[in-house]
């Protein structure tokens, strides 16, 4: 962001509640961009003892994570997640658990991850989004250090599981 939204002069970096952020320098504006993070669904998919893991376009051929997708306007949760699970995978799927909140720092999001359950029925990929999949069983699933891939590593650790993190970029 480079120029204000309110009144369109150039921002500038400020503190404000003792972090530097974008602000507008107008006084009489005070326009402040707080740069709040972005809400998340992540779903780690469970069908018949293995997990499906996507994989999202323009990502490297050995690259699968979870099913996540954007919290929307108006929608809680709880709905956001088993939406992206039917949306991404075209599976039906009811939650089993809470996993936890992660952040994710490098993208400016924070992760509200769910342990669903799938329903047996054909992976119907979102081609506009995702490029293939994998159902892995679980034993053989290891996580990555980075944004999902610590939410998936204490889930399997919950599950009695203690996986090392793979190497990752």
């Amino acid at each position: 962001m480079k120029y204000c939204p309110s009144c369109g002069k150039p921002l500038s970096i400020g503190t404000r509640s003792g972090k530097e952020r974008m602000v507008c320098m107008d006084e009489s504006c005070g326009f402040v961009h707080w740069n709040n993070p972005t809400p998340v669904v992540c779903a780690i998919v469970e069908r018949n003892g293995k997990l499906i893991l996507v994989q999202s376009i323009g990502w490297p051929r050995e690259w699968f994570a979870l099913v996540t997708g954007f919290l929307e306007a108006d929608e809680i949760p709880e709905d956001a997640v088993l939406r992206e699970v039917k949306e991404e995978t075209g599976l039906e799927a009811r939650i089993e658990s809470f996993v936890g909140i992660y952040p994710f720092f490098r993208r400016n999001q924070l992760l509200l991850v769910y342990h669903v359950i799938a329903e047996a029925g054909p992976v119907v990929l979102d081609k506009t989004e995702l490029t293939d999949y994998r159902e892995v069983p679980i034993e053989e699933v290891k996580p990555w250090p980075a944004g999902t891939g610590v939410a998936l590593r204490d889930w399997l650790r919950s599950r009695g599981f203690e996986r090392e993190f793979i190497p990752f970029p």
